[in-house]
């Protein structure tokens, strides 16, 4: 399971952070999680929590994730979509692929102005830590 991966790498890295940091307790974690990666965010943060119960650094860590809009412009015509005008004229094999690699949006769908695959995304890929907060 993909989420089960991404939820792991997120505890792993706050872990690490908050070593560095010299935290005794994590006490929160900030996550943005962009549209791109179509995660499930109930079955993520379901996961987050299976994985930190494991852990006396971050037991009883609170967590905020927050989706990030996926935006795409074409280099072209300069043209700016929403991410959701994508995923609903894709089938489910395609809208697969773009949640494992997101990059893969450039060979499924096109600028709706110009017809164009030269876009780039602007926002909502990725899975971000955006702070580590804790006690020392």
């Amino acid at each position: 399971m993909h989420e089960w991966a991404l939820a792991e790498a997120v505890i792993s890295t706050a872990i690490k952070v908050a070593k560095k940091e010299k935290f005794k307790k994590i006490t929160k974690i900030k996550i943005k999680i962009g549209e791109l990666q179509q995660i499930d965010i109930d079955t993520f943060e379901f996961l987050l929590k299976e994985i930190i119960g494991t852990n006396a650094l971050v037991k009883k860590t609170k967590l905020q994730i927050d989706k990030e809009k996926g935006l795409l412009k074409c280099n072209v015509c300069s043209n700016k979509w929403d991410f959701k005008e994508v995923i609903k004229n894709l089938n489910e094999e395609y809208g697969e692929a773009i949640h494992f690699v997101p990059e893969v949006a450039h060979i499924y769908t096109r600028c709706p102005k110009c017809g164009s695959p030269d876009f780039k995304i602007v926002e909502g890929r990725g899975v971000l830590i955006e702070t580590v907060e804790g006690l020392r």
